[in-house]
């Protein structure tokens, strides 16, 4: 079997916090040294990927002096353009120092939600200056352990306020950026605000700006809810909202764990791509943004040993893509879909120009219908998945 080789084309992306992660955690010391950021954009250009994405603090240390940062920044620039790596997200740090141990845009204490704001402002310059079009937005610390320490309502009053802030300084700047809204459930926070995709697209619909706010869901973080991350993503697309995906691992509903992409739930990392590459099955909106990786390299790991991550993350993808073009083009999964009716839930309801009177007055639709006959008929739904499964295997 021939290993598949990444290239730009594929918009492989990843994030300088995932590759220098030191493996620190809450129960033992960094087990590596993180890489010089430049060191990263050309490794990464050596191994076939695309892009790169970060928050503030990765790159430049929170609290460096202007003339610091701007030297970092100037480095980082001339870096992107000898590599040809694309700068295709930014993101923000509003987790880290203690100031936002109750939050950025919904901390209790005003001065700290001011501080948040302006730090995030200064981001979205730094982004639009290094070309990213989509700006990412997770608020790890805008929750609460104790439903009495936050006024809920007065919370969802500032997050929006606090978004709407942001996209109306996009456009007023002129910048072609987009921001995406991160859901997760638990963790950092006891619970966190828009925790799943489903609450996040409600929140959307409130904005002043919902029109460049939208999503970058991650496997992990809709797992960690015991949901579907392939039928999470497919609402964002239906809905025009899917702007950016994080894609790891996941097994089941514990801590985040961030492994690399396939190692968790396979089958379900199967179905993601299938969906990412072959569409839905009856058309529609196709993501066409990068396949960005949002995972840690595991802290057993060497320096050396964690570009082997990187090269996992690809290759997994790379090999769930051709298994999944293989298992739309196969024409017994096309018969398998025909028998379990999948093409036919395209087909509206009602028909054109049928009124709702004419339906209510057809007994064909409700007294005629033979119910245990309808009941009785087969859906096929487990040979279509094995089908799935098998060409997941390779055994077909």
């Amino acid at each position: 079997m021939t290993i598949p080789t990444p290239t730009p084309a594929d918009k492989f992306s990843f994030g300088l916090w995932t590759i220098n992660w030191t493996g620190q955690d809450q129960f033992g010391a960094a087990t590596r040294r993180p890489f010089d950021p430049v060191a990263v954009l050309e490794e990464l250009a050596r191994l076939g990927a695309w892009g790169i994405t970060f928050h503030d603090d990765d790159l430049i240390p929170f609290g460096t002096p202007a003339a610091e940062r701007e030297d970092i920044i100037a480095r980082f620039e001339a870096g992107l353009a000898r590599t040809g790596i694309v700068c295709e997200m930014v993101t923000t740090n509003t987790f880290s120092h203690p100031l936002f141990k109750d939050g950025a845009f919904t901390a209790n204490d005003r001065a700290a939600r001011r501080y948040g704001l302006r730090k995030v402002l200064r981001n979205v310059d730094l982004a639009a200056r290094l070309g990213a079009a989509t700006f990412v937005m997770w608020g790890g610390r805008e929750g609460a352990e104790y439903d009495w320490s936050k006024d809920y309502k007065a919370a969802l009053d500032r997050y929006r306020e606090g978004i709407d802030t942001v996209a109306a300084y996009i456009k007023q700047q002129g910048y072609s950026l987009r921001i995406a809204l991160e859901p997760k459930p638990n963790e950092p926070r006891g619970d966190i605000l828009l925790p799943t995709v489903g609450h996040a697209l409600a929140f959307i619909a409130t904005l002043d700006h919902a029109d460049i706010v939208g999503l970058n869901p991650e496997v992990g973080h809709e797992q960690m809810a015991c949901l579907n991350y392939t039928a999470g993503i497919a609402q964002a697309l239906w809905q025009g909202k899917l702007f950016h995906i994080d894609l790891n691992g996941q097994k089941s509903i514990k801590y985040d764990q961030d492994l690399v992409f396939g190692h968790g739930d396979l089958l379900s990392a199967f179905g993601t791509v299938d969906l990412l590459e072959n569409g839905f099955p009856g058309g529609g909106p196709r993501y066409d943004g990068p396949r960005h990786f949002d995972y840690k390299p595991s802290r057993t790991e060497s320096e050396a040993e964690v570009w082997d991550t990187v090269q996992a993350n690809m290759t997994t993808y790379l090999l769930l893509k051709e298994r999944a073009l293989a298992f739309r083009g196969d024409p017994e999964v096309q018969e398998a879909l025909r028998v379990s009716q999948v093409d036919q839930l395209a087909r509206p309801t009602l028909d054109a120009g049928e009124t709702l009177d004419s339906f209510l007055g057809d007994p064909a639709n409700f007294e005629q219908v033979d119910v245990d006959a309808l009941g009785a008929r087969s859906a096929g739904f487990v040979r279509l998945n094995q089908l799935a499964l098998e060409h997941l295997l390779g055994a077909r």
